[in-house]
């Protein structure tokens, strides 16, 4: 008598694979850009000033409304560091960095202005909450950010906008660039700094 024929156990089913990247990238968050170049801003380091040539003059408006031109600084360094926003994380830890590290800088004949094109007022809040102590330069004109080259086009997951590409410039007693650290990473930048004026 033949052998009753073994039935195939029923297959399972499968879940169909939803494709989210789209939905991703219209919340600006996408896991797996297409392109690396699209993973963080464009920044081309050809801009601004370069060593040994004079740094543009500018005047600004403190965070308490005060003038302060580059002149005010002469015969001694300067640490002008450009970043693109009060109150952001990484604006905020470059801040108080140069905070921490001020008595440092004054030990190497050194004066530290931030500035950025955010109000007087934006600038002065958040002087007082981090409890910054050195002057933060509002520049929404865009004088000194032209003039040093930090204003640029970038490019975040596919978009496109105008922004400050976070850039350092170490200027000397004689009011020459000394040194710029372009597209800056935050973690460890102040010692790096630190380290130009030795």
């Amino acid at each position: 008598m033949p052998a009753p024929k073994k039935t195939a156990a029923p297959a399972k089913a499968v879940k169909p694979v939803v494709k989210t990247a789209a939905k991703s990238v219209e919340k600006g968050i996408a896991k797996t850009p297409a392109k690396a170049s699209e993973a963080a801003p464009a920044v081309d380091k050809s801009y601004g000033p370069k060593p040994g040539s004079k740094a543009p003059a500018f005047k600004l408006s403190d965070d308490s409304g005060k003038t302060v031109s580059l002149s005010d600084f002469k015969g001694k360094k300067v640490i002008l560091y450009f970043y693109p926003k009060d109150s952001t994380p990484g604006c905020t830890t470059e801040s108080c960095d140069f905070r921490d590290n001020l008595n440092r800088f004054a030990k190497s004949g050194a004066a530290v202005l931030g500035v950025s094109a955010d109000s007087v007022d934006s600038h002065r809040r958040f002087k007082e909450k981090q409890g910054l102590n050195f002057p933060l330069l509002s520049d929404p004109d865009h004088k000194a950010l032209d003039a040093y080259g930090v204003w640029q086009e970038k490019s975040l997951y596919g978009r496109r906008f105008m922004g400050i590409v976070r850039t350092t410039f170490v200027i000397d007693e004689e009011g020459k660039i000394a040194r710029v650290f372009p597209k800056v990473k935050v973690g460890g930048h102040v010692d790096e700094v630190l380290a130009a004026l030795k």
